[in-house]
């Protein structure tokens, strides 16, 4: 019973290494090497998805402006003040990238991406909007004249010089976080 025992582990010993041996010989002169290569190129997909955002947001600026309109009148006065809410977005449109805009060597990338500007020119909301003060009849034109003063009013308030810089300035900070992201060490960014 002991010699049966001892010849079976010197069995399983010798399969063992004849396992071992016949991987070795199959596997002799290959061999996997790990390395990082210095040069990073984007690929069509990449530059693709960075175009596929579409408008890209950086600053959303909430806004709310009273806009009101006297008429006079021969026995009284008709007035007409409404609230106007809207959501002016700031952000640029990647649709409207030119040929070149990305130009990449080694590990640096460089951008040229279109001005920031407003996304999107219908930034009143309607539902929101409200009378505040209504005397006599007014045609829809006049409403519509009123629309328009509240509509440049916004505008006039919204896109001031550190609005636009703020958005500059968080378009820099993300692109760059996105380009490190994907692989590039120095990143460079302007805008048209």
């Amino acid at each position: 019973m002991k010699t049966f025992r001892i010849a079976t582990a010197l069995f399983a010993v010798s399969l063992v290494v004849i396992a071992f041996l016949w991987l070795r010989s199959c596997t002799k002169g290959d061999h996997i090497e790990i390395g990082a290569e210095e040069k990073i190129d984007p690929t069509p997909t990449q530059i693709q998805s960075i175009k596929a955002i579409g408008e890209w947001e950086f600053l959303s600026i909430s806004i709310e402006e009273l806009a009101d309109t006297v008429r006079k009148g021969f026995f009284s006065d008709d007035e007409l003040a409404r609230i106007y809410y809207g959501t002016l977005r700031l952000g640029i449109n990647m649709h409207h990238v030119e040929p070149g805009w990305l130009q990449t060597e080694g590990d640096s990338i460089c951008l040229t991406l279109p001005k920031i500007g407003l996304l999107d020119r219908e930034f009143i909301d309607e539902a929101r909007s409200k009378p505040f003060f209504e005397s006599g009849s007014w045609k829809p034109e006049d409403r519509e004249a009123l629309y328009r003063q509240a509509h440049n009013n916004m505008l006039a308030h919204g896109l001031t010089n550190e609005n636009l810089s703020a958005a500059e300035t968080n378009a820099r900070e993300q692109i760059t976080s996105l380009m490190r992201a994907m692989g590039y060490k120095r990143v460079s960014i302007s805008f048209k």
